[in-house]
């Protein structure tokens, strides 16, 4: 498994202040998640193509993708991973 802190970017692609934690899987937990875990794909090339004709014409995309929130976590937790508390 790795870890690592991911910069995050905005609807236009600027920089954003926080950085979101992401988890790479290997060896079992990677043929758990194809072959037990996904429960179904979900194809949303249409609303990925409406978030960018609304970014694009300067509409903005509240509504369209979810409001995104820190995820609580204990304080053991947040020195283990290096997280900044929320």
């Amino acid at each position: 498994m790795r870890i690592q802190w991911d910069p995050e970017r905005g609807a236009h692609h600027q920089a954003l202040p926080y950085r979101s934690i992401q988890i790479g899987l290997s060896g079992e937990a990677v043929r758990r998640y194809v072959d037990a875990w996904t429960m179904a794909i979900t194809d949303v090339t249409d609303l990925a193509r409406e978030v960018h004709a609304a970014v694009r014409s300067g509409a903005g995309v509240d509504g369209l993708v979810p409001v995104e929130r820190p995820y609580p976590l204990p304080e053991d937790i947040i020195e283990t991973i290096g997280a900044s508390p929320a």
